[in-house]
């Protein structure tokens, strides 16, 4: 009678075996052999402690996996580093988007999308880099199309300079499905920063906004459909908030609802406001006052949230200064545990960084483990693009190659 190793088991079966371990039983299963070694390097697991958040920190060069409890009696736990699929990659973003996560490369040639829990990817080849000094000015979003037995993947990409004179934009979307990029027919009558990020509820993406004029201010949101492959209308942010404030964070509550993080512009004023949608459709919202707090605590700028509703306690991402008196001296990243009367408990988790470091470079998303498969692009049928869409994708990588060299010449002479 021959006996059934467990190393000989199914990979699909393995890897599900190892994805439900707990975190700090990986070296172990590492130690074990190579071949597991390989498999729990990629793999985030769910979460062990009751009322525990998981969260994927994203430093340059480096990811980690770090565990937290958002509460009066806060705590924050690094549990490890992540490798990333055992390719030598960097990754400069990372969007959350319903247990996936969307990885903006160093690369600027592609993209990935990954589902830690599973260890599976999506590479996907980008049609064009745009990288002016250095950085990506294209805006992503991943979202789906529910169909009768599978969610149906797409991926948004889009670059809008409507703050310029000279304004220019491209729409385009690639169907995971098909593995095709298709440009979309948008006459965009708003406008979104490239540095704003999307938040993602029910397969549809939500953005900052404002209405396409250089005096106005992001007093809006916008939903993009992904089964319609249309933007909705520009709905309101708060009545109240309306001139108030300058920077607009985003986040998901529940994977049901919107918070928005109001937060003034000048150094020193540490006055904020934290808005949930009630309900949030594509043409639609309602707002709820959850949080309100007046110079006191004092955090930095934040570039994600995690939001306890039952609790009133929220928990903030940011990078701050080593030196409050010296905007120019070197940064730490740090994590705000935030609640009612002004309470207030905060980790430093980062390294010190070059205060040049780009703030994309600087991540902190809380992940909910999802059971979703990504579906992997049939290679054998392949499909060809069509000739309109060859002509669209042209002229648009013309239009901008002009842009650019036109308005360095006005910089640089």
């Amino acid at each position: 009678m021959t006996t059934m190793m467990i190393s000989n088991l199914p990979r699909d079966l393995l890897e599900e075996i190892i994805s439900r371990v707990p975190f700090k039983s990986m070296k172990a299963v590492r130690l074990t052999c190579k071949t597991w070694k390989t498999l729990a390097k990629s793999k985030v697991t769910t979460p062990t402690r009751e009322g525990e958040t998981m969260t994927i920190m994203v430093l340059p060069q480096k990811l980690y996996l770090m565990s937290s409890v958002v509460d009066f009696d806060a705590s924050i736990q690094i549990q490890g580093q992540i490798s990333f699929l055992e390719k030598q990659v960097t990754i400069s973003r990372i969007r959350h988007y319903e247990g996936l996560l969307l990885c903006i490369l160093k690369d600027k040639t592609r993209v990935v999308v990954w589902n830690p829990y599973w260890g599976q990817t999506r590479w996907i080849n980008l049609r064009y880099s745009h990288s002016p000094h250095g950085h990506d000015r294209f805006s992503y979003a991943l979202g789906y199309e529910d169909k009768e037995s599978c969610r149906s993947f797409k991926l948004l990409r889009f670059l809008d300079y409507f703050y310029h004179a000279d304004g220019f934009f491209w729409y385009e979307i690639y169907d995971f499905d098909s593995g095709l990029w298709t440009t979309l027919d948008v006459t965009p009558y708003w406008g979104i920063y490239c540095s704003s990020g999307s938040v993602s509820i029910k397969g549809k993406a939500y953005w900052n906004a404002k209405k396409r004029s250089l005096k106005s201010r992001t007093d809006y949101i916008i939903c993009f459909d992904f089964t319609r492959e249309r933007f909705g209308p520009l709905l309101p942010m708060p009545s109240s908030v309306k001139d108030r404030y300058i920077y607009v964070t985003l986040s998901c509550v529940k994977e049901e609802n919107i918070a928005a993080l109001f937060q003034h512009h000048e150094p020193y004023d540490y006055e904020f406001e934290i808005w949930i949608t009630t309900k949030i459709e594509v043409e639609m919202v309602s707002w709820i006052k959850f949080l309100r707090m007046d110079r006191s605590p004092k955090i930095g700028r934040p570039y994600s949230l995690f939001i306890d509703v039952e609790k009133k306690v929220f928990m903030s991402s940011c990078r701050k200064c080593l030196n409050e008196n010296d905007s120019y001296y070197p940064v730490k990243t740090s994590i705000s545990i935030i609640g009612e009367a002004g309470y207030l408990k905060n980790f430093d988790v980062g390294e010190h960084l070059d205060i040049h470091c780009n703030q994309d470079d600087i991540v902190c998303v809380p992940y909910v483990p999802s059971l979703v498969q990504i579906k992997k692009h049939a290679r054998g049928n392949r499909i060809e693009q069509i000739s309109l869409e060859n002509r669209r994708f042209d002229q648009n990588k013309l239009r901008l190659t002009s842009l650019e060299k036109s308005r360095s010449k006005m910089i640089y002479g």
